[in-house]
């Protein structure tokens, strides 16, 4: 059975190419509403790339997932966030940062029984 991490790359390559037109195509989702939904944004996934390959700056990394500079992406298709947009993303990024405490807390307790993060959501 193929999993994500023996994913050939050529194919996780052509997913992630078309991920990022997709979301070049689709520039009426804005990236405070995919905050709110997913969790993740163009700036995450910029962020991502430059993690992968510091060779990239911030800069040229935001351009590959844009397709133009940031700023004129920003000045054409970014509207002002609404109080809501905001609270829905700081929602949703709190819900990362449980994921990445959770995931921390199973890598820490593995094999043994649940972390207490599981058993206490709130903690």
């Amino acid at each position: 059975m193929t999993t994500l991490e023996t994913l050939d790359d050529a194919t996780a390559a052509a997913a992630f190419r078309r991920l990022v037109r997709h979301l070049r195509h689709r520039t009426d989702a804005e990236n405070i509403e995919l905050m709110g939904l997913a969790g993740f944004c163009r700036n995450c996934l910029s962020d991502w790339i430059a993690e992968a390959d510091p060779a990239l700056g911030k800069d040229e990394a935001r351009e590959i997932v844009y397709g133009m500079p940031y700023a004129q992406w920003k000045a054409s298709y970014q509207g002002e966030a609404t109080p809501e947009q905001i609270a829905r993303m700081n929602e949703s990024v709190a819900k990362n940062h449980r994921e990445a405490l959770l995931d921390d807390a199973l890598d820490d307790s593995f094999p043994a029984s649940d972390p207490p993060s599981m058993t206490d959501p709130g903690r």
